[in-house]
């Protein structure tokens, strides 16, 4: 009696502690929300939330919903309240652990993201592989409305496109929420954020019948990189001066350029392979910065009269890259260095080899990394010519 008397009690705490799934949601209670948007809104913050309409994506025919997503929205005096408020429309509970992207709105990022991002952070439910955007001349709220082509769930377009642009494209770059808050909390590193705008009609692109176009009315862009200042938007880099921070920084995986040939006419070449060293230096009490980009190019396309075959072409080509590399590099450190944004990680490349004089440096950093004087180096080499030696631009007539 003794011993079934142990084996009851045993099995009594285990029914205590294995008492299944307490916070299970059933599936049919929930609305998936993979996009969320944050917006100023006079003294309120605007919240909206793209939710998924689970019958329209699952079924071939759809379910009666005209759109595959609905975006709802609430304000109030802190972003969660706001999204506690989107309860009062959403007739299912919002459930963000599959969200995909946060924008946020360009008025909102001016006055800063420290105190939007706070919330977020905080919830456990929420994990944090989604990425943040800036909306780009509008509201995150527009951005989050417009239907897209071929990806019939918005925010999953702007995720995988941000993720494909990335991997082929130089100018953009994906940042997760827990890399960005680890940036604001350095003191003296800034960010950047990719930005997003809405090319055409943000009014029809809302609308399903936008997408029975071949050539959709309206389409969600990624363009340039949003400069932050502690949690501040000050500025936008460029097209170029993107290109230019992500050589810098070693985050160009692939991207297409084109050269100026010598008598006319360009060639387009693809970087196959990209790296970079940043090292720091102190130099009479003066902080230095020295870059070294090594980059291997193929020839893709030839649309001048050259002749890729002699190496004195080839020698020229070259030098004519790494001059154009160090161009985008340089625009890109100047448009840095006119906001006092440490964009780069210098500060930290200074302090890595001089411990000591950095801590002289950092007080006053943003106004010594405007002064800053930075030496860039290249090792670039063009590979391969394609299945192609010349142009036909260079065959005899014969041969065309």
């Amino acid at each position: 009696m003794r011993r079934l008397g142990r084996i009851l009690c045993t099995l009594s705490l285990l029914g205590l502690v294995l008492s299944g799934c307490w916070d299970r949601h059933e599936l049919n209670d929930l609305a998936i929300t993979v996009g969320v948007g944050f917006d100023k809104s006079g003294d309120e913050y605007l919240v909206t939330a793209q939710i998924v309409n689970p019958n329209e994506v699952a079924s071939k025919k759809g379910a009666g919903y005209s759109t595959p997503i609905t975006t709802l929205s609430a304000t109030g005096i802190s972003t969660l309240e706001a999204a506690r408020k989107l309860t009062t429309s959403a007739p299912r509970k919002l459930f963000a652990s599959h969200l995909r992207i946060i924008v946020i709105g360009e008025e909102l990022a001016r006055e800063g993201v420290a105190k939007v991002l706070d919330g977020i952070t905080r919830d456990h439910e929420i994990r944090s592989d989604f990425y943040i955007i800036v909306a780009r001349g509008t509201t995150a709220a527009k951005v989050l409305q417009i239907l897209t082509p071929i990806e019939r769930i918005p925010a999953n377009k702007m995720f995988k496109t941000l993720e494909t642009s990335e991997k082929a494209w130089a100018p953009t770059v994906s940042v997760r929420i827990d890399q960005f808050i680890t940036k604001l909390s350095e003191p003296t590193t800034e960010s950047v954020l990719t930005g997003i705008r809405i090319e055409g009609d943000a009014k029809k692109g809302s609308s399903k019948s936008s997408l029975a176009e071949t050539e959709p009315i309206t389409n969600l862009q990624y363009t340039g990189l949003a400069l932050f200042k502690e949690d501040k938007l000050v500025d936008w880099l460029n097209e170029e001066e993107s290109k230019g921070y992500n050589y810098i920084i070693g985050n160009v995986k692939s991207t297409m350029g084109h050269l100026r040939c010598p008598k006319g006419g360009t060639i387009t070449v693809e970087i196959v392979r990209a790296n970079s060293k940043i090292k720091g230096a102190v130099k009479n009490g003066k902080p230095e910065i020295n870059i070294h980009v090594m980059l291997e190019d193929n020839i893709s396309e030839v649309q001048c009269d050259i002749d890729l075959l002699d190496p004195d072409t080839i020698l020229e080509l070259e030098k004519i890259a790494a001059n154009s590399l160090k161009k985008v590099m340089y625009d890109s450190i100047k448009k840095a260095k006119e906001n006092k944004a440490d964009i780069f990680g210098f500060g930290e490349a200074i302090e890595d080899v001089a411990p000591k004089a950095w801590k002289k440096l950092e007080p006053d950093w943003p106004n010594e990394f405007a002064e800053l004087q930075v030496n860039i180096s290249t090792d670039l080499h063009i590979r391969r010519l394609g299945t192609t030696n010349n142009s036909i631009i260079m065959r005899p007539e014969e041969e065309r």
